[in-house]
């Protein structure tokens, strides 16, 4: 009877179809499609129902326990399960900004290996979720890629979930292509690759594209010499992961013409591949590797207060973006009417520093950008700039999209794993912003050191443990006066999710 009611209740939370606040955005949604209240999304079914984590195993009473406000339960991962490298995982819902835990995360091995003729064209797409690429590399056979994410989505959990169950792929496939310059690290790339895949070079007498046999031809003397640039495969990689992440915000603004996939989500990928961690980061979550007790920040978070000059120069270059209703320009605060032809401070989109303008008509607008820290909102509406979906977001009660001022692109960062010695303590912390709110990148470094060197080095839970020790610590204690700090400082309202990888735990591949 128990597991009836859960899954009629789980039946009508599917897909993240009914967001909530969240403090990404304002105290109002958009409306319109996606899932949300009223639009047309709301008839169309989800592109993948609610859940937890696959790797969790929720039983349909834990998921549903997993939703308690008031008790935010820890989870965390069994006793019996394992994680590539030794992976240690806790996450918690928030205090109430949003019906379910609008995080979500992934953590695979997968394996990359060159297309064949018959797959290079294979889709995501499939009717069953899983291409005949996706069948290919079940076996086991390729080169190791492992890939952990967490995706913070905001007004709703569709996108994040979407973005959980397919960015490892879109990864994996897209490294697929050039498979053949990482088996064979010391040839230089093709200039361009035909449109099966095959490499070509130049003809350096007449300067026209010739393909070439196979991969080996790469090496020719005449490639080189047409090269202008030399690419490192390392920035290969970083390429792939940058179109990787344009193409799951792409398949999410196509699929929401078939689903229901609400709201956006912040995107943080690492990537290990041939002995690097490629970091990923779209969005306002964060990543830093602990070494010796040492802070590595392996991320920055995208903002309206850090890509402001980003943001004012789209404005400035195409003020029909803006709707007749803002300004590009920031002022300290804002004007009022009477204080037209009067001298107030400003900056614009070449600026850092402020000065002096004449305030004429136009900067009675809103501004573009508006607050401060936590606060700061883009077209008073989302706290974030980068990211994957929001393709319907607009700001309230217009048809002002604000998609044009999201950037989906991430920044990456490359850790050399093996040319640094790791012990047991080395870890890559990677959490929603939920974490970083009320905790510092020290305070991490010190609460997780301090906590591994109290584990049995072979407690194949110690990071587990210590991510739910970290967790704990930025979710606080439920007082009378809410989730409170030791120090009576105000814990974290809002969803975390926090992996602790450990940078010493890599199995020997076979």
């Amino acid at each position: 009877m128990m597991i009836s009611k859960v899954k009629n209740a789980m039946s009508t939370l599917v897909g993240g179809m009914m967001p909530h606040g969240h403090h990404h955005h304002h105290n109002h949604h958009p409306g319109g499609g996606g899932g949300q209240p009223g639009g047309p999304g709301d008839s169309l079914p989800p592109r993948f129902p609610y859940g937890r984590p696959d790797f969790l195993d929720l039983t349909p009473e834990l998921l549903q326990y997993s939703t308690e406000h008031a008790s935010r339960p820890v989870l965390t991962l069994k006793r019996d399960s394992r994680l590539p490298w030794r992976t240690g995982y806790a996450e918690v819902i928030n205090a109430g900004k949003s019906m379910l835990n609008e995080d979500q995360a992934s953590c695979e091995k997968l394996f990359v290996k060159k297309p064949s003729g018959k797959h290079r064209n294979s889709s995501l797409l499939e009717d069953n979720g899983v291409s005949e690429q996706e069948s290919m590399n079940e076996d086991g056979t390729g080169i190791p890629l492992h890939f952990w994410g967490v995706f913070d989505g905001h007004a709703g959990s569709g996108a994040a979930i979407m973005a959980s169950k397919l960015l490892h792929r879109l990864i994996r496939d897209r490294l697929g292509e050039i498979c053949h310059l990482m088996e064979n690290p010391t040839s230089a790339p093709p200039i361009c690759l035909a449109k099966n895949g095959s490499p070509y070079q130049a003809d350096a007498k007449k300067g026209a594209a010739q393909e070439t046999e196979g991969p080996d031809a790469v090496t020719d003397s005449s490639v080189r010499f047409h090269m202008e640039k030399v690419v490192s495969l390392e920035s290969l990689v970083m390429g792939v992961i940058e179109t990787a992440f344009s193409q799951m915000d792409d398949l999410i603004e196509k699929e929401k013409t078939s689903y229901a996939i609400s709201g956006g989500c912040c995107a943080l990928a690492a990537i290990h591949l041939m002995g690097k961690l490629y970091v990923a980061n779209s969005g306002d979550s964060r990543g830093i590797i602990i070494r010796n007790n040492e802070v590595i920040p392996m991320t920055n978070e995208f903002t309206p207060e850090s890509e402001r000059q980003r943001l004012q120069y789209l404005g400035f270059l195409r003020p029909e973006l803006l709707g007749n209703e803002f300004t590009h320009i920031e002022f300290p605060r804002r004007i009022q009417h009477s204080e037209l032809g009067k001298k107030m401070l400003y900056r614009d989109h070449t600026m850092t520093g402020w000065a002096y303008k004449t305030i004429v008509e136009d900067d009675l607008k809103f501004p573009l950008i508006y607050g401060e820290g936590k606060k700061a909102r883009v077209m008073a509406t989302i706290g974030v700039t980068r990211g994957l979906g929001d393709h319907d977001l607009k700001v309230y009660n217009s048809n002002i999209y604000i998609k044009p001022f999201l950037s989906c692109v991430p920044e990456v960062k490359v850790y050399n794993v093996d040319e640094n010695k790791h012990g047991p303590d080395d870890v890559l912390v990677m959490g929603t912003d939920g974490l970083w709110d009320v905790t510092t990148d020290r305070e991490v470094a010190e609460a997780v050191s301090a906590y591994l060197s109290c584990c049995d080095p072979s407690d194949p839970m110690r990071y587990t443990l210590a991510a739910q020790d970290l967790l704990m610590r930025s979710r606080g204690v439920l007082k009378e006066r809410g989730w409170r700090l030791p120090n009576e400082r105000l814990g974290s309202g809002d969803d975390i999710t926090v992996f602790v990888i450990p940078l010493a735990g890599q199995e020997p591949e076979t």
